[in-house]
């Protein structure tokens, strides 16, 4: 089944130092774009990350320092980058808690300005689990019959979700051929920040999901708790979570 589109999609896979959306950095991103045309192009990059690659991520993905030491650095292809997937939709395998907050954190760490919050995000590996609870590769398997070649490739992982969204449309009738329906099935929360540390509540308030504050709306916080901004501005969150709070708490008046 083709995909019903209305905007350009762009089914990307990273890889990277590790699996911290503060600390780690991406090492590969490959990126398939669909044209409502449905017209394909695809690349794949190897990024210098500017910090040494763990042994247990290069055992993952084989990727080493050698292999990156010449490659540019995110920050040299962040415009280009932002430029090729303006106005697309994404799509990924486990990328509304993995990929796309890293990938966002990264374009923050370049000083490149992508409003990434007008897209819709539609994560493969959420349906699958939602429907049969496996992996990727079990995934591409299941669906599609075929043996994952190059598992923990970026390209190659791209390639396969693209597939397995295809096959699971063609598999599940309850399942609309629209990008936006998928996007909302297939996440968890509503977050507000790509982290999820915050999220919104069925009255579109935004709530802390996380610590001892967790269910309680962040104005209140804000108000009741002079410390707790100061406190996030200074501990181990992203870039974009420490972004958000303060466009909240500016935009309540709230920012001393």
């Amino acid at each position: 089944m083709n995909l019903n589109l209305k905007n350009p999609i762009v089914f990307f896979d990273l890889e990277t130092t590790g699996t911290s959306i503060v600390h780690d950095k991406i090492v590969e991103i490959s990126y398939l774009k669909i044209w409502p045309n449905g017209k394909e192009e695809s690349k794949t990059l190897r990024i210098n990350p500017e910090m040494p690659i763990p042994q247990e991520a290069s055992d993952v993905h084989h990727i080493t320092d050698e292999d990156v030491a010449n490659c540019p650095t995110f920050k040299q292809v962040a415009k280009q980058l932002s430029q090729e997937i303006e106005g697309c939709d994404l799509a990924g395998f486990n990328s509304n808690r993995f990929d796309i907050p890293l990938l966002a954190e990264e374009f923050l760490r370049a000083e490149i300005d992508i409003d990434l919050k007008r897209r819709k995000f539609v994560d493969v590996q959420t349906i699958f689990h939602k429907k049969e609870q496996r992996t990727l590769s079990a995934a591409y398997q299941f669906y599609c019959d075929k043996e994952l070649v190059g598992a923990h490739g970026a390209e190659a992982d791209t390639k396969a979700t693209y597939e397995v969204l295809k096959a699971q449309l063609d598999r599940y009738s309850d399942l609309p051929n629209d990008v936006e329906f998928l996007s909302n099935y297939s996440s968890f929360n509503k977050n507000v920040d790509f982290a999820g540390r915050f999220i919104y509540d069925e009255n579109g308030c935004e709530v802390i999901n996380f610590g001892k504050y967790k269910g309680r709306k962040l104005t209140d916080i804000l108000k009741n708790d002079p410390g707790y901004y100061g406190w996030m501005m200074q501990g181990d969150f992203t870039l974009d979570t420490k972004r958000v709070l303060t466009q909240i708490k500016l935009r309540e008046g709230a920012l001393s």
